[in-house]
């Protein structure tokens, strides 16, 4: 990539439609302030599942913090190559650190946030000011779409005269779930025009490191004790070092610009400016897809994140499309893809993509059920232990209808919906069965966890719900009442009989699961011990989904227990505060945290379904979008412009689990488009 001189310009003829005043943008007041920096991330994504990511001061904070996480064999197959940069800027006599590292021995060093002085998201893309004396310089990084690529530029926005740049790549090459020592390797290194090529070994993959205009010294060294702080807290290895192959120094003049690109590709990277002129207008094509360039900011803020999610599964873009569940340390499940499908593709206008995502994943249905999970490795075989994914599956192919009028789908997907729900009707593994006594899905089996409440911690599986969870009864209803509805038109029998064990599900569930006493529904019926009573946020499903199995005041009765003892500023607990098992934070080791996981923590993700049931039950579209209004403030913590995974359960309600997930995004986008006044151009009908 090329010197380039002045700002990318906006496409001519077109006004840009990114947010003039940005939903994420801080002064020194959040830079300058190490604690503040430290809890805030970026991220950016690639579409193949590669991110670059960080800390808003510079420090790695995680081992998944890196300027190139390549992954080489999409989704997954990721691979840490460049940890960061330590840079400096010489000016008028000066030399200011713009980099920050944090060692083993509490060592911060360099200090380059005391220099920040703003930080903003355009959209998804961070940028960084810097203030030298009277100069500022701004940087930005950015990944090609489609490429494990990481840009980063350098641009001097004011300034007397030259800024003289010195930057020394810290490059690695481990697996982004581990930490990696530099004792007994050191990298291959040949320097080339402007920069170094890099190989880790003989059978790794090679990256290259250049700036155009550049003088590269070799020197090789390594970096050592680098501290990863929240792998510390986490209880897991935090140590690691870097190697250093050389010094890039170049010249930036005011108003000039330079970029440092770094890369795994083996083509030509395309001109700096024209691959950040295309960065920028993907993503105001994503926004005018959406129909949202003049919504309000946190749904347009809202719909980019969205796109961060949804990879490739090969290098092939025109097919084989997934779902990232969050970053930074999930790959693609299913049961996260199907219920974030409406939410990321079919809120943002992205309807091919949400069939392709559809179509792939019936492509592995075994005995009736859904993925739970793919490997990190490819090759291994999927893991099948949910009880609801599948479900979830034939409700995202009818909210695909809803949201398309488009039934070639629902054609194609017939054969893998009856599949599904005949082989649960059978009985397929795990002991997921419908009881022939009253119709109810009956799942789970001792060691095994099949609900979205899944944490097991070695052979603990800490919340089993083993017996007719009800909001696997709920979808079971839902699934059986949407089969019916795709085949009304094609076969009256086939539909009749679906519909005839819904109405059976309905009677029993009805039956089985209110309490009327405490106004509300049992967890867990017919479970080893009995019915499990235990208040937690599963029984909203009855009143949310398409077909309530509720109503009236029954229905009025679960948002009212759900919202008093289990809504907070985020989402909902998943256990209420009253429980002996009650975990009110979050933290420690893998023992603690997964302990706790579904024990008291909010999930974001919930706030979807509650507000529909909320909407459903009082119909008031204010105090609806009231409920969502929180997640503003949350956009500009945690992962900046995106949504977190968990909050602790009590009060304040901090940020936890992954920094952005997938579907805490797309059911707060899905609600709030919902729910969206006319400043919103819904393209096709909105998703139900």
């Amino acid at each position: 990539m090329s010197t380039e001189h002045a700002a990318v310009r906006a496409i001519p003829g077109r006004e840009p439609s990114l947010p003039a005043r940005p939903v994420v943008s801080f002064g020194r007041e959040i830079c300058g302030d190490l604690a503040s920096a430290l809890r805030r991330e970026w991220l950016v994504t690639n579409g193949l599942g590669g991110y670059a990511s960080g800390t808003l001061a510079g420090i790695n904070a995680r081992r998944y913090h890196g300027l190139l996480v390549a992954a080489l064999t999409p989704p997954v197959g990721r691979t840490v190559l460049v940890g960061g940069l330590v840079e400096w800027a010489g000016y008028g006599g000066g030399r200011y650190p713009l980099s920050t590292h944090e060692y083993v021995d509490g060592t911060i060093d360099p200090r380059g946030y005391v220099h920040q002085r703003a930080f903003t998201l355009e959209g998804m893309l961070p940028i960084w000011e810097f203030e030298l004396a009277d100069a500022i310089l701004e940087k930005r990084v950015w990944m090609p779409y489609g490429a494990n690529t990481t840009c980063v530029r350098y641009r001097l926005i004011r300034a007397a005269g030259p800024v003289d740049l010195e930057i020394t790549p810290l490059v690695t090459y481990r697996d982004f779930h581990s930490l990696r020592s530099g004792q007994g390797w050191t990298p291959e290194t040949v320097s080339v025009p402007g920069g170094v090529r890099i190989r880790a070994s003989a059978d790794a993959v090679p990256f290259r490191l250049s700036l155009d205009g550049a003088a590269f010294a070799a020197t090789g060294d390594w970096y050592w004790n680098f501290l990863h702080r929240e792998e510390a807290a986490r209880g897991l290895d935090s140590r690691s070092d870097l190697y250093a192959p050389g010094v890039l120094r170049i010249r930036v003049l005011p108003d000039q610009s330079v970029t440092l690109v770094a890369t795994a590709e083996t083509a030509e990277a395309p001109a700096a400016a024209r691959a950040l002129e295309d960065a920028r207008s993907r993503q105001e094509a994503l926004l005018r897809r959406a129909g949202v360039e003049a919504a309000d900011p946190v749904v347009r803020q809202l719909t980019l994140a969205a796109d961060q999610f949804v990879v490739a599964r090969s290098t092939d873009h025109d097919a084989g499309k997934t779902v990232i569940a969050g970053y930074h340390w999930f790959n693609d499940w299913g049961r996260d893809t199907m219920i974030s499908l409406p939410g990321l593709t079919l809120s943002t206008g992205r309807y091919e993509e949400g069939a392709g995502i559809l179509r792939e994943f019936a492509r592995y249905v075994r005995d009736g059920l859904l993925p739970n999970n793919f490997p990190d490795l490819s090759g291994q075989t999927p893991g099948y232990n949910t009880a609801d994914a599948s479900l979830w599956f034939v409700l995202a192919v009818r909210a695909y209808r809803e949201a398309t009028g488009d039934g070639s789908l629902v054609d194609d997907m017939l054969p893998t919906v009856r599949e599904i729900l005949d082989r649960h009707v059978a009985g397929t593994r795990y002991g997921i069965r419908m009881d022939p006594s009253d119709g109810l899905l009956r799942a789970g089996e001792p060691g095994v966890q099949l609900t979205w409440m899944d944490a097991k911690v070695g052979d603990w599986v800490v919340t089993p719900r083993i017996g007719k969870p009800v909001e696997i009864n709920a979808l079971w209803y839902n699934a059986l009442r949407a089969a019916a509805a795709f085949l009304a038109p094609r076969s009256a029998a086939a539909a009749g009989r679906y519909a005839t064990l819904a109405d059976r599900v309905r009677v029993s569930f009805r039956a089985r699961f209110p309490r009327p006493e405490a106004r509300r529904l049992a967890d867990v019926v017919d479970g080893p011990d009995g019915d499990d009573l235990a208040m937690r946020p599963n029984q909203i499903f009855a009143v949310s989904l398409p077909f309530p199995l509720l109503d009236d005041a029954d229905a009025a009765a679960v948002v009212e227990a759900v919202g008093r003892t289990l809504l907070t500023t985020y989402g909902l607990r998943s256990l209420s505060p009253d429980a002996p098992a009650y975990h009110g934070d979050y933290g420690g080791d893998v023992v603690h945290r997964d302990g706790a996981y579904h024990q008291g923590p909010a999930w974001a993700w919930l706030i979807g379904p509650y507000v529909d049931a909320h909407y459903r039950v009082h119909r008031s579209r204010d105090a609806a979008l009231a409920l969502l209004r929180p997640f503003e403030h949350h956009l500009r913590d945690a992962g900046l412009g995106t949504v977190s995974e968990i909050f602790e359960g009590n009060a304040p309600h901090l940020p936890r689990g992954c920094i952005a997930q997938a579907w805490s995004v797309a059911e707060l986008l899905r609600v709030w488009r919902k729910l969206g006044g006319p400043e919103i151009r819904n393209t096709r009908a909105s998703p139900a």
